[in-house]
């Protein structure tokens, strides 16, 4: 199967076959299973889950590779570089088959930029998110039980339509909900929404 490593993101230029799908899940059940737990459904303060349908439907197979090639720094996530691109290839396809939600990276990924005040933002992660994800956004290592949002190397990889997505519409399964309408946890305005991203964007270049 041919991979591709620009331009859209994908990493597939055709579907994954069942062996690399069979060889990604031998892989991951050898290096990941242990802090993504089997299935990939992670574990709270410990490993993210990986199966999430909302997290592969905005994760860009370009994304999916880069993290678990070049690890996290700063998180409990170590690189794998060393399985080399055929083997981290069939981990994300393995990744792919646990959900079969379309792949809408692309369309999230061209959203424009996040604009707004910092101070605002401040002003709600510090109310809102730093329950979950540490008063810095430090996450697990900070003994929270959400993920570390505020780590340099995963903004780094994340475009803010990444962000703006998962701040509005939330993860299913996990604690991580909606913080956008009336069923919301915080009914956010998606200028309060920029707001929280352009903060941690300006806390990451500190």
């Amino acid at each position: 199967m041919l991979a591709i490593f620009a331009g859209s993101g994908r990493v597939f230029a055709a579907p994954p076959s069942t062996a690399e799908v069979d060889e990604g899940k031998r892989l991951f059940n050898q290096n990941c299973v242990f802090c993504h737990q089997p299935d990939a459904i992670g574990k709270v303060g410990f490993a993210p889950s990986l199966s999430n349908k909302e997290l592969l439907s905005i994760s860009s197979d370009k994304f999916l590779l880069g993290t678990i090639r070049d690890g996290r720094q700063g998180t409990g996530m170590p690189p794998f570089g060393h399985l080399g691109k055929p083997g981290i290839v069939a981990i994300v396809a393995y990744l792919r088959s646990l959900s079969d939600v379309p792949n809408r990276s692309a369309q999230v990924d061209a959203m424009p930029a996040a604009k707004g005040n910092a101070g605002s933002g401040k002003v709600l992660f510090d109310q809102i998110c730093s329950t979950c994800h540490g008063v810095k956004g430090d996450g697990y290592m900070a003994g929270g039980t959400g993920t570390a949002i505020g780590n340099k190397s995963f903004l780094n990889r994340v475009s803010d339509g990444f962000l703006r997505v998962t701040i509005k519409e939330g993860r299913s399964n996990t604690r991580m909900l909606s913080f956008s309408g009336p069923e919301g946890i915080a009914n956010l305005s998606d200028q309060e929404i920029d707001d929280v991203i352009v903060y941690l964007r300006q806390q990451a270049k500190q």
